[in-house]
């Protein structure tokens, strides 16, 4: 495997010597983080407030609303952290398209390099600085709760995040480079980049909450890996602010934010269950392995 170790660094260093790409990358991280500053989070956690509101009794209004920034704040992050994933996978995987226009990756494919090793080269350095990024934007946002004297997230919490960061880069690197076998043109790649970066936020619910999407729109995102991937980091993300924001209010009133907000998943009459949705991401990133597999087995034989 040393040959996939040696693409796999040189496409990691080129991503992060180009300046450009790796801003470019973060540009919907950006767009999310306006969104949610100037209108989108006040607005969330206003309606928050007031949901506690009408569960009646004493409640204290400045606590009720410190602990609801908070809780907006981790759904935020959760989102921005599939967003990071989905986005870096996809420029770094665009040096492959470079690649291929630039008749390099011929050249790869003459060598006795076994193109499966080629492949996963691609597809490793994807995976890699899309988690990496993933996990440095984690660190951030935690650095950023510390600041706004938010508790930082426990050990427990951290590592299932780590690990969905690792399973969801492995995912969109899987689709970044079935998408890169199939565009044979850097603008191609560049146009796909722009609708993906734009969709990206609407598909997992990230710029509005499912609860005001219509029923058809929701059926159809519930068939891509975004929304369950964002779902399971909004759990892990806002399981303690949840509990002290809702604090003395029956569990209902939680199910009742999760189903709203995208926490849960709701499918047929009932929730989609974590066990089920890892699968189902898991069983995404195979079958574009598979998919990409089978393309490249046909192009060998074309080729012969």
């Amino acid at each position: 495997m040393r040959e996939t170790f040696y693409l796999l660094r040189r496409n990691v260093l080129l991503y992060f010597r180009d300046g450009t790409a790796v801003f470019f990358s973060l540009l919907s991280m950006l767009i999310v983080l306006a969104l949610m500053v100037v209108f989108l989070g006040n607005m969330n956690s206003e309606n928050v407030v007031y949901a506690l509101e009408q569960f009646g009794g004493v409640r204290d209004a400045a606590a009720d609303k410190a602990h609801a920034d908070y809780l907006i704040q981790m759904w935020t992050l959760a989102g921005i952290l599939v967003v990071n994933t989905v986005t870096v996978t996809l420029t770094v995987t665009g040096k492959m398209v470079e690649d291929e226009v630039g008749h390099k990756l011929a050249s790869f494919y003459v060598t006795p390099v076994k193109k499966i090793k080629i492949a996963l080269g691609y597809i490793g350095s994807a995976w890699f600085v899309g988690s990496l990024m993933s996990l440095f934007t984690l660190a951030a946002g935690e650095i950023y709760m510390v600041l706004c004297s938010h508790p930082l997230l426990p050990a427990d919490s951290l590592g299932k995040l780590t690990g969905m960061i690792l399973l969801n880069g492995f995912v969109y690197a899987a689709l970044s480079y079935l998408a890169a076998l199939l565009i044979h043109s850097n603008s191609a790649w560049s146009g796909l980049q722009s609708i993906v970066g734009t969709l990206v936020g609407f598909v997992g619910a990230i710029y509005l909450p499912v609860s005001m999407l219509p029923d058809s729109v929701m059926k159809a995102l519930k068939c891509l890996p975004v929304l369950h991937g964002t779902a399971i980091m909004r759990e892990i993300c806002i399981r303690d602010a949840l509990d002290t924001t809702f604090s003395g209010l029956p569990e209902a009133a939680k199910d009742i934010f999760r189903e709203q907000m995208g926490v849960t998943v709701m499918v047929g009459e009932g929730k989609a269950q974590l066990w089920q949705q890892l699968l189902f991401l898991l069983g995404y990133g195979m079958i574009a392995v598979a998919v990409s597999a089978t393309i490249m087995k046909r192009r060998r034989l074309r080729d012969r």
